[in-house]
C-alpha cells in the first residue's frame, strides 16, 4: 500500500490556511476560522483517502507570528567556526527553551514541517509584500522540505499577485498557484496537486489518482444535483389540487398551493446543500412570486390523449360516438369534455379509475390549481443558479448564496421541456399528491431525460 503523501499547511497568521484545509477536504467543520489573529493554536490533521487507501495527509498549523526575531535567533544559535545546515539548526532551535516559551508557535510549525514530505506556505495575495513574509520564507527553508505557495484570495479586486509572483521569484520560489479558498477555480485542485507533482516526482501517481477521483466526484455531484432538480419541478409540473368553484375555498387552497411549493423548493435546496457537503444557512431563497395558481384544462392537453389511446385503444371511438348524447346532459362542458366522457364510458375500469374522479370533479363545478408554467421556470432557473454557485464555492466561504430571479433567457423563452409538458397529465408522478406512484419506469425516464437537459 502506498504511503500518504504529507503536507504540512503553513504561514503567516489569519491568511487563510484553515480555509484551504475546509476547501480541500470538503469539511466546512473542519478548524476554527476566524478574522482574529492566531486562531488556531496547535496542528490538526485531516486525511484524504480514494477507494478506502490513504494518499494525503494534510496537517493544519498554527500562523507564524514573530518570524523576524526568529531568524535573529537562528543566526545567534550558530557557534563561531561551524556551518550547520538548515535542518541542523532547526534541531537545535527545537531543542532550546525558546522553543517552549517565546518561539512556541513557531517550534510547532517547524516541527510540522521537518516531518512532512512538503509544505503548502499560504499567503493572503491581497496583503504588500513585507519583510516579515520574507523572513518567514527563509525559516522555513532551513526545513530543507520543498515549499509550494498558495495564493489565497487571488479572486479579490485587491490582490496583489503580480508584486508576489516577482518577489518568491527573486527568493527561488518559481512554482505556485493560485487557489481562491472562498471561490477556488474549478481545476483549482487538479492545478495544485499537479504542482506538487513537479516538486514531489516520486509522488505523481498518487497525486494523479487524486486529481482523478477529484474530477470524478465532482461530475457525479453535478448529475445527482441535476437529477434532484429535475424531480422538484416534475413534482412542482404534475401538483394539481381540486378545489370548489368559491372564491373563499379559491383562496385558502391557492394559499395552501403556495406553500406547498416553497416547502418542496426548500427540500431541494436542502438536499443540494447536503450533496454538496454545506451548511443549511449557506443558501437563502428569496420568495417565490406565485400569482393566483394556475387555472387550466389539463385533463384534455394532448398527452392525456395519447395516454388514454393507448390504455383503452379502440373503445375510444366507440366511446365517443356517445359523446354527443352525454354532451346534452353536461351542458357546461365541451364538445372535446363530452367526447372524452365518452371515450371512458367505452375505455373499460382502468381508464375510469385514472381519471373519473378528475370527470367527476369537473362536473360538480370544481376546477383543478396546478402551478404556473413562469413558476415552473423560476423554480429551474434558481435551482440551476445554485447548483453552478455550489460547483464553484469553497467550504471556507462565510456568506450565503441568495436565489431570487436570475436573468436566463434560455428557461424564460420557448417552451416548458417535454417531460414537464407531459407531467401535467400524470398526477401520479408528484410526490405532492394523494397515491403518488413515483416508481414508474416512465416517469424515471422523464427525470432522467429532465436532468440531461438541466445540465
Amino acid at each position: 500500500m502506498t504511503k500518504p503523501l504529507k503536507l504540512a499547511v503553513v504561514g503567516h497568521t489569519n491568511v487563510g490556511k484553515t480555509s484551504l484545509l475546509r476547501t480541500l477536504t470538503r469539511d466546512v467543520g473542519f478548524g476554527e476560522v476566524s478574522h482574529r489573529p492566531s486562531t488556531t493554536r496547535h496542528v490538526e490533521g485531516a486525511r484524504l483517502s480514494v477507494a478506502g487507501e490513504a494518499l494525503l495527509e494534510l496537517y493544519d498549523t498554527p500562523g507564524l507570528e514573530d518570524a523576524i526575531a526568529l531568524l535573529d535567533y537562528l543566526e545567534r544559535l550558530q557557534r563561531p567556526g561551524e556551518r550547520l545546515d538548515g535542518p541542523a539548526r532547526l534541531a537545535r532551535f527545537l531543542d532550546s527553551a525558546e522553543a517552549r516559551q517565546r518561539f512556541e508557535q513557531e517550534a510547532k510549525v517547524l516541527r510540522q514541517l521537518l516531518a512532512s514530505d512538503a509544505g503548502l506556505y499560504v499567503i493572503d495575495a491581497r496583503e504588500p509584500v513585507l519583510a516579515k513574509y520574507k523572513d518567514e520564507l527563509a525559516v522555513l527553508a532551513g526545513a530543507g522540505k520543498p515549499l509550494l505557495p498558495v495564493l489565497n484570495f487571488s479572486a479579490s479586486a485587491q490582490q496583489r499577485e503580480p508584486q508576489w509572483r516577482e518577489a518568491l521569484a527573486r527568493l527561488g520560489l518559481h512554482a505556485l498557484v493560485c487557489f481562491d479558498t472562498v471561490a477556488p477555480p474549478l481545476d483549482g485542485e487538479q492545478r495544485l496537486y499537479e504542482s506538487l507533482a513537479l516538486l514531489l516526482e516520486r509522488s505523481r501517481p498518487q497525486l494523479q489518482r487524486l486529481i482523478d477521483d477529484h474530477q470524478a466526484q465532482a461530475a457525479a455531484r453535478h448529475q445527482a444535483g441535476a437529477r434532484l432538480i429535475a424531480e422538484l419541478l416534475l413534482d412542482c409540473a404534475a401538483c394539481r389540487r381540486s378545489v370548489a368553484n368559491q372564491t373563499t375555498i379559491e383562496q385558502g387552497e391557492i394559499r395552501a398551493l403556495h406553500q406547498v411549493i416553497r416547502q418542496r423548493e426548500q427540500a431541494c435546496v436542502d438536499a443540494l446543500l447536503r450533496l454538496y457537503a454545506f451548511r443549511a444557512e449557506d443558501a437563502r431563497a428569496g420568495d417565490l412570486p406565485l400569482l393566483d395558481g394556475r387555472w387550466g384544462d389539463d385533463l384534455f392537453n394532448p398527452e392525456t390523449l395519447r395516454q388514454l389511446g393507448v390504455n383503452i385503444g379502440g373503445g375510444m371511438a366507440a366511446g365517443a360516438a356517445a359523446g354527443a348524447g352525454i354532451d346534452l346532459l353536461v351542458g357546461g362542458l365541451t364538445l372535446g369534455a363530452a367526447a372524452l366522457l365518452g371515450a371512458l364510458a367505452g375505455g373499460g375500469l382502468q381508464t375510469a379509475r385514472n381519471y373519473g374522479k378528475r370527470l367527476l370533479g369537473k362536473l360538480k363545478g370544481q376546477r383543478e390549481l396546478t402551478v404556473d408554467d413562469h413558476v415552473l421556470r423560476l423554480l429551474a432557473l434558481r435551482q440551476r443558479q445554485l447548483l453552478a454557485a455550489l460547483d464553484a464555492r469553497g467550504h471556507a466561504a462565510t456568506t450565503a448564496i441568495q436565489l431570487d430571479q436570475p436573468q436566463d433567457k434560455s428557461w424564460r423563452e420557448g417552451q416548458l421541456p417535454e417531460a414537464l409538458r407531459k407531467a401535467r397529465a400524470h398526477p401520479e408522478w408528484s410526490s405532492l399528491n394523494p397515491g403518488a406512484r413515483l416508481e414508474q419506469a416512465e416517469r424515471q425516464a422523464q427525470v432522467t431525460q429532465l436532468a440531461a437537459e438541466l445540465t
